[in-house]
């Protein structure tokens, strides 16, 4: 088990940050980068760097998403009205594992994924098995009846490590989340600093 944890934080290392803010990082214990060379010193980086860091860790907070998903949702952010990057993170916070993982029915992005990939989860009273389905405001994300007493969701619900934010209304009892809007940045419990912006920057290169 150790491994698959460690191969998973791997980002937290390479980023030098504990991406989720999970006690159980790797990063708690070895503040370096991952692999061989992990320990030299980390020369400065060009603003391509800086805006490839900044993608890349927006990208793996998600589960690590596929480039061509993550583009995908790029190109829609930019196509609608307004700010780019208040879309970018409107449109990752929509999606069904995102909301998931949010609600607390798990402990993280990735059990978020495999969580409704198994078709523990409805929209709407209807069973959705795909993490990347985009919620609308309004609605009501459940846990199946069979599921809800998963030793993963009772552990999940009891976490202290987050809280649950004001733009999902959550009850713990009958394991039902309701998705009340779309976030933007300032509404998003990210455990470090997110910069979309120069997400942005990066693809209208």
């Amino acid at each position: 088990m150790t491994k698959r944890i460690q191969a998973k934080h791997k980002l937290d290392r390479r980023m030098g940050q504990n991406i989720w803010g999970r006690p159980k990082s790797p990063l708690n214990k070895r503040e370096y980068g991952p692999g061989q060379h992990g320990q030299r010193r980390k020369g400065k980086l060009s603003d391509f760097g800086v805006q490839l860091r900044a993608k890349q860790k927006l990208k793996g907070y998600y589960g690590d998403l596929r480039e061509k998903q993550f583009r995908a949702i790029y190109d829609e952010a930019n196509r609608r009205k307004g700010d780019t990057s208040e879309n970018l993170i409107g449109l990752l916070e929509s999606r069904l594992d995102a909301i998931v993982y949010r609600a607390k029915f798990v402990p993280t992005v990735f059990a978020a994924r495999q969580f409704v990939n198994h078709g523990h989860v409805t929209v709407n009273g209807v069973r959705v098995n795909i993490g990347s389905y985009r919620c609308k405001a309004g609605d009501v994300i459940e846990v199946r009846q069979k599921s809800k007493q998963l030793v993963t969701v009772l552990e999940s619900v009891q976490l202290a490590e987050r809280d649950v934010p004001d733009y999902i209304e959550v009850d713990h009892n009958k394991m039902v989340a309701t998705f009340v809007r779309v976030p933007g940045l300032s509404d998003v419990p990210y455990a470090v600093v997110m910069e979309p912006q120069l997400v942005v920057e990066f693809y209208s290169r």
